[in-house]
């Protein structure tokens, strides 16, 4: 016989030889599962730098053209209309849902302060509201309701930055016309073979 004939017998001898535990829980006992993903940063892609045009592709403002301020973790961005120019405010959206375009504006006049504040943790949240709907509710359902007000250090913070995007936009005359027109695609227009 060979040695590895030799080696594998020997272990069979070994194991049948071994006696069986008398103890068997009950139940079987949780093993906690082994998570094997590590988390990583963010890798954006090179076309989403500070100061590109982008396509918005989701969400409310769809197909409108936004200047980008800020990459933030997690995979969004921060983005501005500007408001004036065609009506999309300072919000975060996911980097996967924009297209990059070749066009870019110049945001080195933002308020490096402002566009830190805005980029904040609790800047976009919502605030509780703890009422629950009684017969108050119940009889204003014919009423028109009330018109939601803007927070006034909010508009403040979207003026200052639309003052110096504005400022850059309007050095050109045909990007403000780009800016306030919308994205669609027509029959026939492949956005795989479209260069922006």
């Amino acid at each position: 016989m060979s040695a590895t004939a030799d080696a594998t017998i020997a272990k069979f001898q070994a194991q049948a030889t071994e006696k069986a535990s008398r103890y068997y829980p009950a139940e079987d006992e949780k093993t906690p599962r082994k998570v094997r993903k590590s988390i990583r940063p963010t890798q954006y892609r090179k076309s989403l730098q500070p100061g590109a045009i982008l396509i918005l592709l989701a969400g409310r403002f769809r197909g409108k053209r936004v200047v980008l301020l800020k990459t933030l973790d997690q995979g969004v961005l921060l983005v501005t209309g500007p408001f004036k120019v065609n009506g999309v405010p300072l919000r975060r959206v996911n980097a996967r849902y924009v297209i990059a375009t070749s066009t870019k504006v110049d945001v080195s006049g933002v308020d490096s302060s402002i566009v830190e504040k805005v980029s904040g943790e609790g800047y976009f949240t919502k605030d509780k509201v703890s009422k629950k709907p009684g017969e108050e509710a119940f009889f204003k359902q014919g009423e028109k309701p009330e018109k939601k007000t803007i927070d006034s250090s909010r508009a403040a913070d979207q003026k200052s930055v639309d003052k110096s995007i504005l400022s850059a936009v309007k050095k050109d005359r045909d990007l403000v016309a780009y800016l306030s027109s919308s994205f669609s695609l027509r029959k026939g227009q492949k956005p795989h073979e479209m260069v922006f």
